[in-house]
């Protein structure tokens, strides 16, 4: 919950600026309420994503938006699961499940975000934690083509502790093996799996040589010119 319509101007003109590889995608997430705005100045190979999203396409569900009006303004992709909902709003396994189904049946693209909280690292809980969380999202998936993971360990979100490169590629490969073992070695192979928690230009290079981590779900930093940095990670 940031920014400006004159702030989010600045961000896009930076990365309107920017040339991407084919293999580096850029998307941005704002605030609902300039979601319009960020489809109709970004360019076209910047796609655009909402940061939550109902289990409803419409009915009495006041302050809600649904997947298929946020398709309808030209948004791509929708964040679902963030550490912020599960814990501020009390969003379960189950409810986050719900949500992913149904922006999925939206043809939606969906960023499902799943970690642990720093008591649970602590007691040697990070991946059971980590697998009860993607397994309540993972019953509902039979496409994975238009689902991204989003590794973000709460311990390190805003707080300006990030989890060391071999922390977050232990993470990563849990998770890849939980697919391969669960659904299939393609899926494990294909599916993109994204580190979250602050990400900064400073730590983005070693992170990104992981062989595990595809990306990153960046927050602070991308409000700064740092964000271009991160992404230059990602380019040759």
């Amino acid at each position: 919950m940031n920014g400006t319509k004159a702030l989010l101007k600045e961000i896009i003109d930076r990365l309107n600026a920017l040339n991407f590889d084919d293999h580096v995608e850029v998307v941005i997430a704002p605030p609902t309420l300039y979601l319009d705005l960020a489809r109709n100045t970004a360019k076209k190979d910047i796609s655009i994503a909402a940061q939550n999203a109902f289990n409803y396409t419409k009915g009495a569900y006041t302050g809600e938006v649904s997947p298929e009006q946020l398709k309808d303004i030209g948004a791509d992709w929708v964040i679902l699961g963030h550490s912020e909902r599960r814990e501020i709003f009390k969003e379960s396994d189950d409810f986050v499940a719900s949500k992913v189904a149904h922006a999925l049946k939206a043809d939606m693209k969906v960023i499902v975000c799943i970690g642990e909280k720093l008591e649970e690292r602590e007691s040697g809980k990070t991946e059971e934690v980590v697998i009860r969380q993607f397994q309540a999202v993972a019953k509902n998936i039979n496409d994975w083509k238009n689902i991204v993971i989003a590794y973000e360990p709460v311990w390190a979100i805003g707080t300006g502790k990030v989890a060391t490169p071999q922390q977050a590629q232990e993470v990563h490969v849990i998770i890849r093996k939980w697919l391969k073992d669960n659904v299939s070695e393609k899926v494990a192979n294909d599916t993109r799996i994204i580190y979250g928690g602050s990400v900064n230009q400073t730590n983005s290079p070693e992170l990104a040589k992981q062989c595990d981590i595809d990306g990153f779900l960046v927050g602070g930093a991308s409000l700064t010119e740092q964000f271009i940095k991160i992404v230059e990670c990602f380019i040759p």
